[in-house]
């Protein structure tokens, strides 16, 4: 059952699966699509058209931004921010506002199981690795490999994780663990 708290504000333009939860405070724009069984958490922000699969967990205070595609199962912890624009001005040189039609919307890619820890920053261009793991505090500015585990600012590769939360010495090794993780359940 769709269950949306009084106090959120979601578009009739967007398209929720049956399931989710979203929760005190919440904004999800038009055109935005959530899948089923999600859970968006007090205060978070969905622009238009943004994407977010099935089974996803947004925490609190997070500003999810037009152009962001979230996969599956994927974990986004408190305060984290993901941006759209690489050159971010107010004002064109000549000195009017900036429109829509004034830039180009970057495009941010979140693959299946990955975790973003809290308060990290995953700035715009960038593709999260099918179960990388970001660490908390991190300034995401180049792609994370599958099973990558970044921290930082900006954020460095430091090693491999598995599905289940492993520290690895390669993503081969990764694979393999994460593959024997997955039987088991």
């Amino acid at each position: 059952m769709l269950q949306i708290h009084p106090t959120a504000e979601v578009s009739p333009h967007a398209e929720i699966g049956e399931g989710t939860c979203i929760w005190h405070g919440a904004q999800v724009r038009e055109r935005a699509h959530i899948g089923r069984n999600c859970v968006i958490s007090k205060n978070t922000y969905i622009d238009f058209e943004v994407r977010i699969g099935d089974n996803v967990k947004i925490q609190n205070n997070c500003s999810l931004y037009h152009g962001l595609e979230i996969e599956d199962g994927v974990f986004v912890g408190p305060h984290v921010v993901c941006t759209n624009d690489l050159v971010p001005r107010a004002i064109n040189p000549n000195g009017t506002l900036k429109n829509a039609s004034n830039w180009v919307v970057g495009r941010t890619r979140i693959r299946y199981g990955a975790a973003i820890g809290a308060g990290a920053v995953i700035v715009t261009g960038v593709t999260v690795g099918r179960w990388a793991l970001v660490g908390a505090g991190a300034v995401v500015t180049r792609d994370v490999p599958d099973y990558g585990l970044v921290m930082g600012t900006p954020a460095r590769l430091v090693g491999y994780i598995s599905a289940g939360g492993q520290r690895c010495t390669s993503p081969a090794e990764a694979l393999a663990l994460s593959e024997q993780e997955i039987t088991k359940m």
